[in-house]
């Protein structure tokens, strides 16, 4: 109001002769007035430790206790496997009689750091699990010149998966006698014939990771798998009565839920009398589709679950499902992302009901942790591991500082000079409910 009359919202502000100094009456409803906050704020560092991660969002990183990198960068990898820790979780403390001491303490103890890890934002010293690997496999615990040596992650991995593979596949532990199996188990069945005489044979076998051979002529991780899959071998001939070169062709015949990696990058250099390292760059994709390395009777099952799949992005983009076709190998088709974590018969790892279905591999897999190496030498250098979050975001675990980074740049890890190249990659299988 002014001058005792009242102010429309078009009033005509130039005719009202307000001059400067002069009070207007201003009405309305008032808004409630703001309370004072019966919280202050709550800085992070006085959050309890569960509640921090969550705020981090990634876990804890792990002190270096004197050239154990290579321990440190497996133990990040595999801690990023939700069922092994599930499986680790429900294994007895008690030993089995069937179980040799050191394995179940090596076991053991891997759940503890494993359950350190998760309940801790501060850097975690893995102590005891050192002191119990150094026991079981004591080639980790050789010293020079006073000072623990510098030893092989894959070498690490590999000992790791084995043991967890003895002991959670104990008759005693019946949870899941095929869990790592399950998780990592590959299994080859491969083409055995000789040239000279035409003999030919069969075999299969399981290993824990396929093997991407560097040469000149690879470039992509898809071209050096193809070359780890094609081995010769020289062998005794029955038909020949003498030595003969056997090549030997493998298929996979059954696909694990995370499939591992390595790259063959490291070969003895007799010169120099040590391990010495391939630096070329070999480019691999954040997923990969290993159809084409597929026995045939494992291409057939994958058909189904693989035409899903195809379908569910089709959805995504508008088209219409197709009719059922023959396996596919479109490599260039970005898939969905359902997915449920499951176990080798295709039931799901985690409790179900009785509206779940089952889930079954479709062949397609994404990238969820890279082990890398950089330096001249296996024998030296130094190992990080790089592992996607639940959340989708990329953590590059250097020890004991973990450092965000972008999905683009975990692909530029590929080699060619001296910086950080992959030596280890895990992929998580993609699955459809069926």
């Amino acid at each position: 109001m002014v001058k005792g009359g009242l102010l429309k919202d078009d009033a005509n502000w130039a005719t009202l002769g307000v001059k400067e100094g002069q009070k207007l009456m201003m009405m309305g409803t008032a808004d409630e007035i703001v309370k004072t906050p019966e919280k202050g704020p709550v800085f992070m560092e006085d959050l309890p430790e569960e509640e921090q991660m969550v705020a981090v969002g990634h876990t804890a990183g792990l002190f270096n206790l004197g050239n154990t990198c290579y321990m440190n960068s497996t133990v990040q990898c595999l801690h990023s496997v939700p069922e092994l820790k599930s499986a680790l979780v429900s294994y007895p403390s008690q030993k089995s009689s069937d179980l040799d001491h050191t394995s179940h303490m090596l076991t053991a103890a891997t759940r503890e750091l494993f359950n350190e890890l998760d309940k801790s934002v501060k850097p975690v010293a893995p102590m005891q699990f050192w002191m119990v690997l150094r026991k079981k496999y004591p080639q980790f615990g050789q010293l020079h010149n006073g000072l623990y040596m510098q030893q092989d992650a894959e070498e690490c991995w590999t000992q790791l998966l084995y043991t967890l593979s003895q002991s959670l596949g104990s008759p005693s532990f019946s949870e899941n006698p095929d869990t790592i199996k399950a998780l990592f188990g590959i299994e080859l069945v491969s083409r055995v014939h000789c040239q000279e005489s035409s003999e030919e044979s069969s075999e299969t076998e399981s290993v824990y990771s396929l093997k991407c051979h560097i040469s000149q002529e690879v470039n992509h991780l898809h071209e050096g798998l193809k070359h780890g899959l094609k081995s010769e071998l020289e062998k005794a001939s029955p038909c020949l009565g003498r030595s003969a070169i056997y090549l030997k062709e493998s298929r996979i015949n059954a696909l694990p839920r995370y499939l591992t990696v390595q790259f063959v990058r490291f070969f003895w250099k007799r010169e120099s009398n040590q391990k010495a390292k391939i630096l070329r760059k070999v480019d691999y994709p954040l997923q990969l589709d290993v159809y084409d390395f597929c026995s045939d009777d494992l291409c057939k099952k994958l058909e189904a679950p693989r035409q899903i799949l195809r379908d569910e992005e089709g959805k995504k983009a508008g088209l219409k499902a197709k009719e059922k076709t023959s396996g596919s190998k479109d490599n260039d088709v970005k898939m969905t992302d359902v997915e449920r974590p499951s176990n080798e018969s295709g039931e799901s790892s985690k409790p179900t009901s009785k509206e779940d279905k089952k889930s079954h591999l479709t062949g397609i897999y994404d990238l969820v942790a890279v082990l890398t190496h950089k330096g001249r030498s296996a024998d030296s250098g130094h190992y990080v591991a790089w592992v996607k979050q639940e959340s989708g975001k990329w953590i590059e675990f250097d020890d004991d500082n973990p450092v965000p980074q972008r999905e683009e740049d975990i692909t530029k890890l590929s080699g060619g000079g001296d910086w950080h190249m992959a030596y280890i990659c895990m992929y998580k299988a993609r699955t459809v409910p069926m």
